[in-house]
């Protein structure tokens, strides 16, 4: 009998035998896939232009596009390796959802939107498709439900 501390625990799998992506259907996985490459060309089709051909940015435009384009190249391994890029779809979830709840609801509901709030809130509704495509029965067992890494219990003194 496997106990938690065995290798195949450590590795992610189940049981010891079954890999994680075998918990999901293939067309999870595409699903998955496809949402990574809709980062990839979508946004890199607005980032890497930008970076190629840029005057000097105030400091925050650069930091946000800095940004994003490592969102952009970081979702390309989300191509090869979906399930282990999930973190990178949690963050692209939960930064447009505060902005959503902290930018463009207040300005809304005070009248106080403006053309580049409302292309920002479109861009940032559009994150509903990763709400759709997130396999959240795998998310749950593995994110939430699972027993988190013992990095530091097992480097502390015993007391």
């Amino acid at each position: 009998m496997k106990n938690p501390s065995s290798s195949a625990f450590a590795l992610g799998t189940r049981d010891g035998n079954e890999p994680p992506a075998q918990e999901l259907a293939l067309w999870r996985l595409y699903l998955l896939g496809a949402g990574y490459l809709l980062i990839v060309i979508g946004m890199g089709m607005q980032k890497v232009p930008a970076f190629l051909h840029h005057k000097p940015w105030e400091l925050m435009h650069g930091v946000v596009n800095s940004m994003l384009l490592g969102l952009v190249l970081l979702s390309i391994l989300g191509l090869r390796y979906p399930l282990k890029m999930l973190p990178l779809l949690f963050w692209e979830i939960t930064w447009k959802a505060t902005w959503l709840l902290a930018v463009a609801l207040p300005a809304w509901q005070n009248h106080t939107m403006d053309a580049d709030t409302w292309e920002t809130t479109f861009a940032c509704l559009m994150s509903v498709i990763f709400l759709i495509i997130m396999p959240w029965y795998y998310v749950w067992r593995h994110f939430v439900t699972a027993r988190g890494d013992p990095f530091l219990r097992d480097r502390l003194p015993s007391v």
